[in-house]
């Protein structure tokens, strides 16, 4: 299986590393945080850590740059002989990776004439569907079935009420301006609410100089789960750290901007979101054509806080109810 991209797409595919490697021996290409992804969520399956250059936002092209030794050693994927080769991304790029590892079946949505490397051409999903459908596709092909997306269980986190806000993402064209943040946590703080703030490492010295003194900055994988497994809520931009918060079990609350929620929303039945403003370029894969996204700047202050709050409210009191309803007065 190859999923090359980023730490959301990778636990979008959860799902279906988990029920595959019921019926399976499998082996995921991918970045090296995966590793740090195995332990939690699929222990089962082997890693082959492989950093894509393609997956570069930028330069990515300039093929004199590239790991071609590492590139090469792609090709010990052969001596696995598998069975079956896959991709859940319309990618020619994946396309040419499973025809190198000489995988017998290889299936995949086939995009600018890449179906010439697949075996089996699959129908890929309506353009408007999540990414997790993608991988539904794919256990059809496989002959199993995946839930819906609304269907599928979520690990239940207890009474935790600690709400962690995670500031970071991929891109900045993906973060809502860090002053907003910094006054979205000073009211929630004013309403009672323990916040614990992280950020990128990018935006670690603006936090300071902020004054925020509860703040973490977790640089791996690994660190960012142990700071989820704190928290009972988690707010955030259209980032990776929130698709893992939702895996582990923590509801979610999702700032877009460029991308469209029904493309990436985390996959938990309590996550909540507001959709980045409207723009003729959206989305727009993170290269924004202005100097600042309007998607997100003229998403305002009060009308995310008001969302927030109102997430907030709800998400806690429900987990609440059933704890009270067992309590009975004196």
């Amino acid at each position: 299986m190859v999923e090359l991209w980023g730490l959301g797409d990778l636990i979008i595919a959860t799902p279906f590393l988990r029920a595959a490697s019921e019926r399976f021996n499998v082996t995921l290409l991918a970045k090296p945080f995966a590793r740090d992804l195995q332990i939690r969520f699929w222990p089962e399956i082997q890693i082959h850590a492989f950093t894509a250059p393609w997956t570069s936002f930028k330069r990515k092209y300039r093929l004199w740059s590239w790991p071609w030794r590492q590139i090469a050693g792609l090709r010990q994927l052969r001596r696995a002989g598998f069975d079956f080769g896959l991709s859940a991304r319309w990618d020619p790029r994946d396309h040419l990776l499973l025809f190198g590892a000489r995988a017998r079946v290889r299936l995949g949505f086939p995009r600018l004439g890449s179906g010439i490397f697949l075996s089996h051409n699959l129908t890929r999903p309506s353009p408007a569907s999540h990414r997790y459908e993608g991988w539904q596709g794919m256990a059809e092909a496989l002959g199993f079935r995946l839930p819906a997306r609304e269907q599928l269980p979520s690990v239940p986190v207890g009474g935790r009420r600690q709400i962690l806000i995670h500031t970071g993402a991929g891109q900045p064209v993906r973060v809502w301006p860090l002053p907003r943040y910094r006054n979205l946590v000073q009211r929630l703080r004013a309403r009672g609410h323990v916040v614990q703030l992280a950020c990128d490492s990018d935006q670690l010295r603006w936090w300071q100089e902020s004054g925020e003194e509860n703040l973490v900055c977790p640089l791996t994988v690994t660190r960012l789960l142990e700071v989820i497994d704190q928290a009972g809520l988690f707010i955030g931009n259209d980032s990776g750290p929130g698709h893992v918060a939702a895996a582990c079990g923590v509801p979610t609350f999702t700032i877009f901007g460029p991308q469209l929620p029904e493309w990436f929303v985390p996959i938990h039945p309590a996550a909540e979101w507001i959709e980045g403003k409207a723009c003729p370029y959206k989305p727009c894969s993170d290269y924004c054509r202005y100097p600042v996204a309007h998607c997100l700047e003229n998403s305002t202050e009060e009308e995310v806080c008001a969302k927030v709050q109102a997430f907030v409210d709800r998400t806690l009191v429900e987990r609440a109810a059933p704890i009270s309803a067992g309590v009975t007065g004196p």
